[in-house]
């Protein structure tokens, strides 16, 4: 069986490698050529430099877009992982139903984005109507919401992640600290916090690039009202590509720019939590 392996692997990765060249690799290097082009479609590319850079660094609402998409992240991030590591904490107790807990909150992760921001669109509107405002009309309302909306999503996802963490920590562990006198808050900060270092790199990485890549609730929800003020990164380059005649290749730009920004925060993130965690 081995041998059959070494010889015929490349039939078996050829088509995956090559599905991966066509739908990633190769629109990937011609989406960077035609941000430094004006263009409608692909044919009729004409090539500008950095001119396009330069317009969209020149965009107001794309730099209030960053602001407010960093915002986001920094928000989420600890919303999201201080609850969701809490409730698999509680979860990993002597509880009884804690299976069905869990897949309660693991259930809105399943429901997509659009649907999702509809659905919420008309509760928080529901609510604000009776104080003579609307989710679209208050920036601050909108980033609420957001926060809200994606909260409820992602923290029973990210909760499975820390559950699966916690029940990979050695119970001997536990038991020693208990034997040496630690208190439960001990045992929390100086044997699971590092044990669970892994989980927290994962965790943490996902939050991060899922808020700045987060456009389906954002479209759903707040549209980017009022006046682009609640308008995310993503949702800006679908806007300005989709929104704006002639201003295709800018879009392509913001695009570029974008993914930079996404790959650097990532790589920032896992070398400063992978540096914290515990060898056993």
């Amino acid at each position: 069986m081995e041998k059959a392996v070494k010889k015929y692997w490349p039939i078996f990765l050829l088509p995956t490698m090559a599905a991966f060249l066509i739908g990633f690799i190769i629109p990937f290097i011609e989406g960077i050529y035609l941000s430094f082009c004006n263009f409608t479609t692909i044919k009729d590319a004409k090539f500008v430099g950095i001119q396009n850079y330069i317009e969209a660094f020149k965009d107001s609402n794309f730099l209030g877009s960053f602001k407010f998409t960093t915002l986001f992240a920094i928000v989420s991030l600890v919303l999201i992982n201080v609850l969701a590591f809490l409730i698999a904490l509680a979860l990993t107790q002597n509880i009884k139903g804690k299976n069905i807990f869990r897949t309660v909150f693991f259930m809105p992760n399943l429901i997509g984005g659009i649907v999702l921001g509809y659905v919420w669109q008309l509760i928080f509107d529901g609510i604000f109507v009776k104080f003579d405002t609307a989710l679209k009309l208050n920036e601050t309302l909108g980033f609420l919401g957001l926060v809200i909306l994606v909260g409820w999503q992602q923290i029973g996802y990210m909760m499975i992640v820390y559950i699966a963490g916690l029940q990979a920590i050695p119970g001997d562990i536990q038991e020693a600290a208990m034997i040496d006198g630690a208190t439960r808050v001990q045992r929390l900060f100086k044997i699971t916090i590092p044990n669970m270092m892994p989980s927290i790199t994962i965790c943490t990485f996902l939050t991060i690039t899922n808020s700045f890549k987060l456009f389906d609730q954002n479209l759903a929800l707040t549209g980017g009202e009022p006046l682009h003020k609640t308008e995310m990164l993503a949702l800006n380059i679908f806007n300005t590509f989709y929104g704006r005649v002639g201003a295709e290749g800018v879009g392509q730009a913001k695009a570029v720019v974008f993914f930079v920004i996404v790959v650097a925060i990532g790589l920032i993130q896992l070398k400063l939590t992978r540096d914290k965690e515990v060898q056993q």
